[in-house]
Parts: structure tokens; sequence; C-alpha cells
């Protein structure tokens, strides 16, 4: 598996890599293939800094969103850009991280069982989804300049309909003007999903 190249205390080159957590599974999709997934959409995006995946229930991802965007629902996909840093500290950072990606599994299989394609591509589109908006992408600002990128790479990654291509105008961030944080991202927010 391909790592970004990091000195360690020792001034040795370590090797880190995009941590991918499957805390819920996903069928037909392992961390090691989600990792090498992660990999080629961030440099696709253009990401030179790792990215951190979780994929879990739709309990821990309401959870996320009630503690960062005062939100109290579930969503498909959060992403949490890292705190910028100066170009100074950047190089002396131990590990550059874009940010972390968090995707509901829930919402992901409902999704995918609506739009008939699998759940491991599923995750996949919202992993990309999240890893455009790490990059500074906003489609709520940017006059369709993240869809077409993000269609561009669904097609060049090989993944059905990108997420903003296929979501009404009503059903896409209806309560976005809302947010505290414009980096913090909500698709199609469900209200009232029960605690499992």
């Amino acid at each position: 598996m391909r790592c970004a190249a990091v000195h360690g205390k020792n001034g040795q080159e370590t090797r880190e890599k995009d941590l991918v957590i499957l805390q819920k599974k996903v069928a037909g999709l392992s961390e090691g293939a989600l990792q090498r997934f992660v990999l080629r959409a961030r440099k696709a995006v253009g990401l030179r800094t790792q990215v951190n995946v979780l994929v879990t229930s739709s309990v821990a991802v309401r959870s996320l969103n009630r503690q960062f965007r005062k939100q109290n629902k579930a969503t498909d996909v959060l992403s949490f850009p890292s705190n910028p840093l100066s170009s100074e500290s950047r190089a002396r950072a131990k590990t550059k991280t874009a940010g972390d990606v968090a995707v509901s599994a829930d919402i992901a299989l409902e999704n995918s069982i609506k739009l008939g394609h699998p759940l491991s591509q599923e995750v996949k589109i919202l992993v990309l989804h999240g890893i455009l908006h790490l990059a500074g992408f906003d489609h709520e600002r940017d006059n369709g300049e993240m869809a077409r990128k993000e269609a561009k790479l669904r097609r060049a990654l090989r993944l059905p309909a990108a997420l903003i291509e296929r979501a009404q105008p009503d059903d896409l961030h209806s309560d976005m003007s809302l947010l505290p944080k414009p980096h913090q991202i909500q698709h199609r927010a469900t209200a009232g999903r029960s605690a499992v």
C-alpha cells in the first residue's frame, strides 16, 4: 500500500497512510479496499495530505452532527477539514492530514437500494464527496464547480451518479443557511432516526 512519507522524532522516515475505519461493516468493501480508494480519490482531487474516513452508524453520525453542527439528525456524510496551518508549521508537523470524513453506512444502504447500485459504491461516492469538501470545494457557493468536478471524478473512478448530480434541489442542504461553519457539510439530513 502506498503511503505518504513523514519524518519521525529521530529524523528517520516513517510511512503514514490514510486511516480508514469500518466501524460498521459494508458488504463488498474491506478497510484495505476503501483505503486504496481513498488514496486514488484524494490524489485525483489533488490532496497531498492524508484523509481519515470513518464508516459508522446513523446514530454515530447523528451524534457527530449534534456535537459539531448543533443539528440533532443523521446525515449521509460529514466533512471536517483540519485547521489550516502556516507552511512553516505544516513542514514541521509530524502528520499531515487534510481532515476527516464520516459516512453513515445506514443511510448509504438506503441510498444504494433506492438508486439500484451496490452499497460499496455508495460509500465510495460519499467518501469522494467528502474529500472534495476537504479540498475546499463548496457546491453551495461555487456555481456548479464542485458538481462538475465530482461528475468528472466519478467517471474517472468508475462510480455511478455523483451525489450532487442525483440530488433534487429540495433534498440537498435544505438548511445550509443555518450552518455555523461552512466546511462542515450535511447532505439530505433525515430527522428522527432511532438509536440501535
